[in-house]
């Protein structure tokens, strides 16, 4: 083992190819990306990072500066678990959750990169090793997308091999959702897997009428339907809207999702490696869906969150959107006939382009 000798945090602001749409966040121009690199004392690098849609970065990025080093620097590395408790509770009082936990996430994703590199594993394996192809499906942020635009990006995402589709809904008018997702599903054919977010936008008896309304379309799930606040306004959608739901990445530790799961609020768990509290946390909030007989799903951060998806039996889809990122690293995720592959370079296998990214310094 080593200890942590440096940690290091940097906060990029990355413009976005296409400005992207969904019914909470209105317009999205551009994320915010905030990266921990540690060091240990044999010179051994791990690297994490978590994102926003455009604020609070620089909160994230201050708690990474200012408090994690003094919690961290000179802790055995490999004791991701003592790391891990150490910062929760140094953390606690000050925020359970929000730019702490992000924080939080970003240095514990590094903590096991760091861990699987010097085990010269890639992360799926140090964390069990179940599959390294991932059913995948594309996250589309595209509300304000008019039918025919909507389709051909859908075009463009089956073109590029992914082979199941998330749509968002959440317009004012839900005749105008259940149009949108009609003319997907007709694109689409029969039994192809169609995912529906509709980003916390209703109200919980807005989300029954909507779920009915969407029933017939065949939906693998309904994304969100509600705030993620209001556990029994998800439990009373899933148990009256005929829909399946997803539910998580906007839950912000093991508890929270304990309290969906146990409520029969959620049928997709869906964790985020960023803002959950890292690896260490979303794989026990995968084992503990598994106990519950339920399929584990995942959002955001594909790259590294396709290793944890490749370490559980129990998984269901990977989400891939990653913000343009893939311009910043030098190995995009691969896809094989709508499978993720884990990669087999030790650790996480995310490399960034530093360089690149220092011109986006925030």
């Amino acid at each position: 083992m080593a200890r942590i000798a440096t940690t290091e945090t940097g906060l990029y602001r990355i413009p976005l190819p296409v400005t992207l749409s969904d019914s909470t966040h209105g317009e999205i121009g551009a994320f915010e990306l905030i990266t921990c690199r540690l060091r240990d004392a044999d010179g051994a690098e791990g690297v994490g990072y978590t994102y926003t849609v455009g604020r609070n970065g620089g909160a994230i990025a201050d708690i990474l500066r200012r408090e994690i080093p003094e919690l961290v620097e000179g802790r055995e590395a490999d004791d991701t678990e003592a790391v891990w408790h150490h910062v929760w509770w140094g953390l606690h009082y000050g925020g359970r959750g929000g730019p702490s936990v992000l924080a939080l996430s970003a240095l514990d994703i590094a903590l096991w990169d760091l861990k699987a590199r010097r085990a010269k594993l890639p992360l799926f394996r140090l964390l069990g090793g179940y599959d390294a192809r991932v059913p995948c499906y594309a996250g589309g942020i595209d509300l304000d997308l008019g039918i025919e635009a909507l389709l051909a990006q859908t075009d463009g995402n089956l073109a590029k091999g992914f082979r199941a589709i998330k749509m968002k809904v959440g317009r004012p008018d839900l005749a105008a959702d259940v149009a949108r997702v009609r003319a997907m599903r007709g694109h689409l054919g029969e039994g192809f897997p169609l995912m529906a977010d509709a980003n916390m936008k209703w109200t919980v008896e807005e989300a029954i009428r909507a779920a009915r309304a969407l029933a017939p379309f065949d939906l693998t799930w309904l994304e969100e339907p509600t705030i993620p606040d209001d556990v029994a306004g998800h439990a009373r959608i899933l148990a009256s809207g005929g829909v399946p739901i997803a539910a998580g990445e906007n839950l912000r530790s093991l508890w929270e999702f304990k309290n969906y799961i146990a409520s029969g609020a959620v049928s997709y768990p869906e964790p985020d490696v960023t803002n959950c509290g890292g690896v260490t946390s979303f794989m026990k909030i995968a084992r503990l869906a598994e106990a519950f007989n339920l399929p584990v799903t995942s959002h955001g951060a594909h790259d590294i969150t396709v290793h944890l998806l490749a370490a559980c039996p129990n998984r269901s889809y990977l989400e891939a959107h990653g913000f343009g990122l893939e311009r910043y690293i030098a190995h995009p995720l691969v896809l094989d006939e709508g499978m993720a592959l884990a990669p087999m370079r030790p650790g996480h296998g995310v490399d960034f382009d530093w360089k690149g990214l220092a011109q986006l310094a925030g």
